[in-house]
């Protein structure tokens, strides 16, 4: 027979919005149960392997983040200063960047964000208002009319099985993987123009199986004249050869498709010194430790997240297919960064002539896994809940919003987020990257249509495929769950539901007062930021 627990809000998926919703909850006294498929929290951050993506003015402007995710950044940096001899001059810079990427203000190793998460944390588990629950999946959901009543979990190491009811759910899966357990009206893929209006949404059908990429992000490091060759993948004969017919070229290759113009762009591994603080190719590009930074001899070389174009899987998505295709499709992400693996360690061509780089390490023990990978995809895009409101490329994209100058401005928002619309490619299409303003969230998008007492967590709320392209980052991650966590607890001490809160001017505004007076947020982008259009920071894309 089942366990049984019960508890005010259970938030699936501990993932950066997961965390984020249960530290907004904790704070406003309310008991929490925090689940996670994986080993580890903090999901695209840590377990996915991929430092955060932010706006430009992060630092420097200290904006476009709420206060607990200030508080996350400034964590990673002290536990660098605290733990590794890093070298004084550089530790008292506030901004200092540990790996010195091209592409973050803010590379680091996963195991550092970890801790930090687990920091922050710490007084929850420690008196039980918090309990987490790892390794546990999501199997079944209960439901009376539009309301969740409990949720099952499986135990993926025992199969032992959890029902949890609570009076609030948040879904902060990495799929949106309980809108479809408990039939929450959602949608994936791609929207069509006509159901849209979106300029760069599909111009016939919509196709639920148009999906951006996943990529199976892994570590390297180098070591010239030692050969850590790995064995020869399974599928490597296949991605040897293979081209997409929308890619410039064979995938396993330096040319890539410029994410904005499309044209070919030629970027090897190497091409400066891998000890310069910069260098315009890819061992510089997304870069978590920078050797420099420490006395000679602490790291025998930099240390490199491999998330670039060479391993985005777009030959078929995740969602709207079934497990056995989902599990193939997983291992052909896999088999995928494998093979860009042992390509560069064998067959990459080296711009100073030869072939192969067999000094490359792949650093499992990054992540603690014996494959070398992190420990679950890098996943983009989700199920997404059919909300009382969705944010369209009209309301946020430069070209779309015509003579409209700056985004939207939303009377409900509860944060704000900056990212160009940056879509990978999928089965049927190259990238789509175009230029937006700085953003609000808003509340509209975080209330389902019908279902009462569950909220979306990160990047399964109102957008569509193309705007999703600009909420699915880090910061704005943290974001919607933070405000789904302190609206489920305000609903609770009201005796409210979502969509009263929003529907009320009154009830609004005192939701919105307590956002920004108790947990720190920001809801609005300072004008002379708000008018800014995005550019380009990122030349590969993430």
């Amino acid at each position: 027979m089942a366990n049984e627990q019960q508890t005010e809000l259970l938030i699936i998926g501990g993932g950066l919005g997961g965390v984020a919703g249960a530290l907004a909850a904790l704070r406003l006294g309310k008991r929490v149960i925090l689940t996670e498929e994986t080993d580890w929290i903090g999901g695209q951050l840590t377990a996915q392997g991929v430092p955060p993506d932010e706006n430009p003015w992060i630092d420097q402007e200290g904006t476009g983040c709420t206060a607990s995710y200030r508080r996350l950044r400034d964590g990673i940096r002290n536990y660098y200063r605290r733990n590794y001899p890093i070298l004084p001059e550089v530790a008292a810079n506030p901004y200092f960047n540990p790996g010195m990427g091209n592409v973050s203000p803010l590379c680091h190793e996963p195991r550092v964000a970890l801790a930090v998460l687990y920091e922050m944390l710490a007084p929850y588990l420690s008196n039980q208002e918090l309990t987490l629950l790892l390794r546990h999946v999501p199997v079944a959901a209960q439901t009376t009319g539009d309301r969740i009543d409990s949720v099952t979990l499986k135990n993926v190491e025992s199969d032992e099985e959890i029902v949890i009811s609570a009076a609030y759910v948040i879904d902060a899966t990495e799929l949106g993987d309980l809108l479809e357990l408990a039939n929450v009206e959602h949608v994936i893929g791609a929207e069509s123009q006509t159901e849209t209006g979106e300029p760069s949404a599909l111009a016939g059908d919509a196709d639920p199986l148009d999906q951006q990429a996943h990529s199976w992000v892994f570590v390297l490091d180098y070591l010239p004249g030692e050969d850590h060759t790995i064995e020869k993948p399974a599928d490597y004969d296949f991605w040897r050869g293979y081209q997409a017919g929308f890619w410039p070229d064979k995938l396993l290759s330096w040319t890539t498709s410029d994410p904005i113009t499309l044209d070919p762009v030629y970027r090897p591994i190497f091409l400066t010194d891998t000890d310069a603080i910069h260098g315009d190719d890819l061992w510089h590009f997304r870069r978590i430790a920078y050797r420099k930074y420490y006395p000679a001899g602490f790291h025998r070389s930099d240390i490199v997240v491999v998330n670039w174009p060479q391993i985005d899987y777009w030959l078929a998505p995740l969602v709207g297919v079934s497990q056995a295709e989902r599990q193939k499709n997983l291992h052909g992400a896999a088999q995928l960064s494998l093979s860009l693996c042992y390509w560069m360690q064998t067959e990459a061509p080296r711009p100073e002539g030869g072939y192969g780089y067999p000094g490359l390490r792949m650093r499992g023990d990054v992540f603690g896994t014996m494959n070398g990978l992190a420990k679950t995809p890098y996943i983009r895009e989700s199920r997404r809940i059919k909300a009382e409101f969705t944010v369209l490329e009209q309301h946020v994209g430069v070209d779309a919003r015509g003579d409209l100058r700056g985004a939207e401005l939303f009377e409900d928002t509860v944060g704000i987020g900056s990212y160009r619309i940056d879509l990978h490619p999928s089965y049927r299409r190259n990238y789509l990257d175009i230029n937006n303003y700085p953003h609000q969230i808003p509340l509209g998008a975080l209330i389902p249509q019908r279902v009462e007492n569950l909220l979306p967590g990160c990047k399964n709320l109102g957008v569509t495929h193309i705007t999703n392209g600009c909420y699915r980052l880090h910061p704005i991650e943290w974001n919607i769950g933070e405000a789904a966590g302190a609206l489920a607890a305000y609903c609770l001490e009201k005796r409210l539901v979502p969509r009263q809160v929003r529907h009320d001017l009154e009830r609004l505004n005192d939701f919105q007062d307590m956002l920004v007076k108790t947990l720190g947020f920001i809801l609005h982008w300072r004008e002379h930021l708000r008018l800014q259009s995005r550019v380009k920071q990122d030349p590969l894309g993430i």
